[in-house]
Parts: C-alpha cells; sequence; structure tokens
C-alpha cells in the first residue's frame, strides 16, 4: 500500500528505524496530552455544558447562552479572566489586529521584545506603508531584538523603566525567523522582571501554534492578554475559521467593543452554529497537538540524520508545533513541500509552485491538503523562497496521517529522479 502512494521500501526503513528511537519522547508528549485533556473537561464540567449550548443565533446574536459558555469555558481553560470567542475573528492577524487596536490610542507606544513580529502585521503596525495602520493612527512602534535566542533583559528594563510604554508584545513562535519559540519559562522570567518596573505596560502574547504544548499557559505566569486562531492548535482541526481573545476582563471588554462596536461589544455576535464545533474543536485540541508534536519529533528526528539543519531538534524542549527544516537550496525545500502536499488527503494531485501571497514580501510556497484552507494544525510545509531556503512544517491531525506526510516528502526529495 506504501507503493500506491509513491512511497518505497528505503524511506519505509529510514522511518521504522527512527521511531523506535524516538519513542521515550513520544511518551513525554502524551503525559503532557493527558494534563491539558484533565483541564479541558475541568472546564467543560465547571460550566456544565448542556446540549442546549449547542444552539446558534444569528443576525445581532443577543442572549446567546451557548456563546457565553463557551467563552467561559475558553477563558477557564486559558487562565484568564474572560474571553472573546468569535467566528467573526477570520484569523489570527485579524485578533492581532482587533486587540492592537482595542488597547492602543494615538501617541501611545508599542514594544516588541521578541524582534520584528510575523511578517503580516507589517502592514498592521506601519513597518510597510499603509493608510489603515497603527502609525497612521499615530500609534508609535519600537522593538528590542532577542540575544542568543532569549530576552535582552538588560536593553527591556532599561526601556520599559522610561515608563512611556502603553503596550509590551511578545509573539512567542517563530513565524518566518530564523529563531527559536519563546518557551513559557522565559516569559515567566522576563514578566517578572518587567513587573518589578511597572505594573500599568499591558502584556500582551502572540499564542499561536504554543496553546497546549506546554502545561502552563501565559496567563497563568503573568501575562495580560494572549490572542490566537482557531485554525491552529485550540481548533482540534475541527473549528473552521475563528480566533480568541483571552485575560483581563476589561481588555475583553476593550477588544470585544473593537470587534463589534462601543456600547455593544460582548454582547452581539451571532453564532451562526458554531458553538458545537468551537467546543468539539477544544475538547479534541489536546490530542490533536499531541499528533503534530510527534510528527514534528519524527521529522526532525529523520531530516537531520538525512543531513539537514533543524530546528528544535528531535530532542529538544518544545515550546510550538513548528518544524524549521534549513535547506540551503530551493530545490530540496520546494520538493519537501511538494511531497507533503502529495501525502495529503485533499489535493494531493496538485504540486504547490512558489508565488506571491498578500502579507508578504517574497514568493512562497505553501503545501497544504486541508479541509480548512490555511489551517495550520493540519499537515502544511510553507516558506519564502529566500537564503538559506527554511521550510516551516506544522500539525497532523492524526500521527499516522503526519508520519505518512513526512514519508511521502523524504520519498519526493531524497528518491524520486
Amino acid at each position: 500500500m506504501y507503493e500506491e502512494i509513491g512511497i518505497n521500501a528505503e524511506t519505509e526503513e529510514i522511518i521504522n528505524k527512527t521511531e523506535k528511537e524516538i519513542k521515550p519522547i513520544f511518551e513525554e508528549i502524551e503525559e503532557i496530552a493527558q494534563y491539558n485533556s484533565l483541564k479541558v473537561i475541568n472546564a467543560f464540567q465547571k460550566y456544565r455544558l448542556s446540549e442546549i449550548h449547542f444552539t446558534s443565533t444569528t443576525g445581532y446574536g443577543y442572549d446567546d447562552i451557548g456563546r457565553e459558555c463557551v467563552e467561559s469555558i475558553f477563558a477557564k481553560v486559558l487562565g484568564g479572566e474572560d474571553a472573546l470567542v468569535r467566528t467573526q475573528i477570520v484569523s489570527g492577524t485579524h485578533a492581532l489586529t482587533v486587540a492592537l487596536f482595542a488597547f492602543l490610542r494615538p501617541n501611545d507606544t508599542m514594544l516588541s521584545i521578541a524582534g520584528k513580529p510575523y511578517d503580516t502585521l507589517d502592514t498592521v503596525i506601519g513597518i510597510r506603508e499603509n493608510a489603515s495602520s497603527l502609525k497612521s493612527f499615530g500609534v508609535k512602534y519600537e522593538q528590542i531584538d532577542l540575544k542568543n535566542n532569549d530576552f535582552d533583559t538588560e536593553k527591556i528594563v532599561d526601556r520599559v523603566s522610561k515608563g512611556d510604554i502603553k503596550l509590551i508584545h511578545i509573539q512567542r513562535s517563530r513565524g518566518y525567523a530564523l529563531r527559536e519559540t519563546i518557551s513559557i519559562e522565559q516569559l515567566k522570567n522576563i514578566i517578572q522582571e518587567i513587573r518589578k518596573i511597572t505594573n500599568k505596560a499591558i502584556i500582551m502574547i502572540d499564542n499561536c501554534y504554543c496553546e497546549f504544548v506546554e502545561k502552563d499557559t501565559p496567563l497563568e505566569i503573568g501575562a495580560d492578554i494572549i490572542v490566537g486562531s482557531l485554525i491552529k492548535n485550540l481548533g482540534g482541526g475541527i473549528a473552521t475559521n475563528g480566533g480568541y481573545i483571552a485575560g483581563r476582563k476589561d481588555l475583553v471588554e476593550l477588544a470585544g467593543e473593537r470587534l463589534t462596536s462601543p456600547g455593544q461589544g460582548k454582547e452581539v455576535g451571532p453564532t451562526n452554529g458554531a458553538n458545537k464545533m468551537f467546543l468539539q474543536g477544544l475538547y479534541f485540541a489536546p490530542s490533536v497537538v499531541a499528533s503534530s508534536l510527534k510528527t514534528a519529533v519524527l521529522a526532525s528526528a529523520v531530516l537531520e540524520k538525512l543531513g539537514y539543519n533543524v530546528s528544535p531538534k528531535f530532542n529538544s524542549n518544545r515550546s510550538d508545533i513548528v518544524q524549521t527544516i534549513e535547506f540551503g537550496n530551493p530545490d530540496d525545500m520546494i520538493k519537501y513541500c511538494k511531497g507533503i502536499q502529495f501525502g495529503s488527503a485533499i489535493n494531493a494531485h496538485c504540486a504547490p509552485e512558489p508565488a506571491d501571497m498578500p502579507g508578504y514580501s517574497d514568493k512562497i510556497i505553501m503545501a497544504s491538503g486541508s479541509f480548512t484552507q490555511g489551517s495550520s494544525i493540519e499537515l502544511s510545509c510553507d516558506g519564502p523562497i529566500r537564503p538559506p531556503f527554511v521550510a516551516f512544517m506544522q500539525g497532523g491531525l492524526t500521527y499516522e496521517y503526519g508520519r505518512i506526510g513526512v514519508m511521502r516528502a523524504i520519498q519526493e526529495m531524497k528518491f524520486e529522479k
């Protein structure tokens, strides 16, 4: 059957041998999934989740008890006072945009302390000129780059001590940057240093790709607000759209008023049948994230054996589901991405090609045979076509399907003529 989908015996042998070596790491991942599953079931039971909460509203969405239950459950799981969980949030970038415009005012200063955020925020912030950016509304932006894959504490303390920072932004995952993901322990340390100086600055975390990878959440170790997408980890591959903003109640209320309108805020917003989808996605999420992590560990171990630079290493601690592979040349990168596509359930007959995409300055190759467009919790592999030609692989709804995708990608890159 492997041969029927284009995988030969040599590729199968490499995978089987590697799996035996990484079994102890899989067991650690499963233990974290068990812990986070307890968090979810506890929240479901605390808020007495019932079938009535699956009902739907349309139009204005007044008095949606299901929506209120969903947001209470998400807040509990994430360790926040409140949460905004909506279909009207179309992406992680949109959720971040809503939050930033909700919290920042003209002449305020936003400080990013993990370097430049993800490419799609360039026009939101005004790093690239845009008539609707924060910059165009008079919001100032500064950044402090990471130092040796950790926060530059000395520079951060010095800058925050001047007292004029309204919001501190921390992107945990690497985006398309060649750096490591920010761990919960690193976050905890820098938040403690910031809080020695001020309690006024809003500490906002871009938590995309990081949910359920570790046991603690950023809110549980001192962050004010976290933001993410539901077509990534927390949607469990079931949510077909949506995003969340969770944390301090006053900040979540501001975000609600920015998403809808002042005076209405969280009280409006029809669910259109999404309540069950959001809850079922969250229910599956700890297991799905574990499958994604196992897929990433397998890819890391195999590709390092084949001579490529990978990050994280297969036996490193992980804080997100993203696996990077540095190919050093565009041909291998493109072939690997094509192999991921060829190993997918959907559009496996299609070959992805580098192309221009909205929000990016380089051509992007993007392999994603997903049930939901752009879903990053489903197996995908993408990256900008620029030196050193690094692909960013993430997702895998089940380990079994993730394993097949990695096998097909290796086959395409190493053994196809």
